[in-house]
């Protein structure tokens, strides 16, 4: 008995001291229940650069699998500490002008447990870390099989200052596109555009591999490509449906969204290439439900799921059109089809936000208002000119500094061995 009453009395102790803590939080603003959610949406986005990676490493030649790998890793190092530094304040610091963030948040200074809506703004900042560590990881596709490793390193932390953070504050840190009302909720214009326009100009900057266009230059382990689709589907959960930060009606319809888009996309391009080659591939599966998965990323949140249906219909078949058939008249190299496929998927992605949108005071063209369509216009037309220019100059500079490329008998030999001195399979 006396027991008994010890640990009821220490409980009761227990909640005198605790429960001002409790209701702090909730005077704060913060909601567990939203703050639980993102931490979740944010592991599962961290998930993708596993993800990226295997599917990037299943595609290219055995010689070259760990060094593609690496390009997608080594983001989760150099973009942390690019981030932590002065890539979240320039993207989310006070406003400059509409165009950049200042430096209030150096360091993250002053970021802490303030609520930012109703998760900490911590959180929130590690959430968004997530999406910039993922992005200029994607341009990677484009570069792999003859990008020097030093050279890429330094392409990484100029392209994430000069051309993600100034876009990422156009649309979501008070930037001007914001502004203007452009509707991009998960990234097709700050992560998809951005990222497969510069994976087009890196592909023609560097030239092609060696061999192209005359070797067989086929996926060494097509099983890793489903696999890192797998987990890329499985991440963008969190990308989409976390971007509501928030565990609403909102988050469950840009779940439904998501999937039925990818699903949508995976039929079209299956079909499309049935259809030309007489047989469907496993590899135009994965293809396709990454195609889907870019184009409805800014859409999610403002379409009907029949809206979504639409837009992953027509990215599938838009996508295979200019992976199979757009890269060969053009003759380009972009070697895992990052333009292809995050570049075009991406733009009508943001054209059919504008198209098909329902949101209250932001339909699109098909609900009545044409204006909205312009907008996402402006904001293709925007992240096009600061993403092509900015990634050719970067490229120009780092070249200035160090090589781009490894010499011809390097790239023959494979990057594995030059550029780490490994092998991913012992025999």
């Amino acid at each position: 008995m006396k027991k008994r009453l010890g640990v009821i009395a220490s409980l009761a102790l227990i909640m005198i001291f605790i429960f001002p803590v409790f209701a702090f939080a909730a005077e704060e603003g913060i909601d567990t229940g939203d703050t639980a959610w993102i931490i979740v949406s944010t592991a599962l986005v961290f998930l993708m650069v596993p993800g990226l990676a295997l599917f990037y490493g299943g595609m290219v030649r055995q010689k070259n699998v760990l060094n593609t790998m690496m390009m997608s890793f080594i983001c989760l190092g150099v973009i942390t500490i690019q981030w932590v530094l002065w890539g979240y304040s320039l993207s989310f610091g006070p406003d400059i002008n509409k165009i950049i963030g200042d430096l209030s948040y150096f360091g993250l200074s002053g970021v802490g447990m303030e609520p930012n809506g109703t998760i900490p703004h911590l959180l929130f900042m590690v959430f968004q870390m997530m999406f910039a560590i993922l992005t200029p990881a994607l341009i990677t596709g484009a570069m792999v099989e003859r990008m020097r490793f030093p050279a890429y390193m330094l392409f990484l932390v100029l392209w994430a200052t000069l051309v993600y953070d100034p876009i990422c504050h156009w649309v979501w840190g008070g930037g001007w596109l914001g502004e203007l009302g452009a509707l991009d909720f998960a990234g097709g214009t700050v992560v998809h555009i951005s990222s497969g326009i510069s994976a087009l100009v890196a592909a023609l900057v560097l030239g092609k591999r060696k061999g192209y266009g005359t070797e067989p230059m086929v996926p060494h382990n097509v099983p890793y490509v489903v696999l890192g689709a797998a987990m890329l589907w499985f991440g963008w959960f969190g990308f989409n449906a976390g971007s509501e930060l928030a565990a609403d009606g909102v988050a469950a319809a840009v779940f439904v969204n998501t999937q039925i888009a990818t699903g949508a996309a995976v039929i079209s391009w299956v079909l499309a290439e049935w259809l030309r080659h007489g047989k469907p591939t496993m590899l135009g599966a994965a293809s396709g439900a990454i195609a889907g998965l870019v184009a409805i990323t800014p859409a999610c949140a403002f379409v009907t799921p029949m809206g979504s249906l639409v837009i992953g219909l027509v990215a599938g078949a838009l996508c295979y059109f200019a992976v199979s058939t757009l890269k060969v008249k053009l003759g380009y190299d972009d070697s895992l089809d990052v333009f292809g496929i995050h570049g075009i998927g991406g733009i009508w992605g943001a054209l059919a936000t504008g198209l098909l949108s329902v949101e209250a005071g932001s339909e699109g063209l098909f609900y009545g208002n044409p204006a909205q369509f312009g907008i996402q216009a402006v904001g293709v037309g925007a992240t096009i000119v600061l993403a092509s220019v900015a990634t050719f100059v970067i490229l120009k500079v780092v070249g200035a500094i160090t090589a781009l490329r490894v010499n011809g008998e390097a790239e023959a030999m494979g990057l594995d061995v030059i550029e780490h001195s490994e092998k991913a399979y012992s025999v």
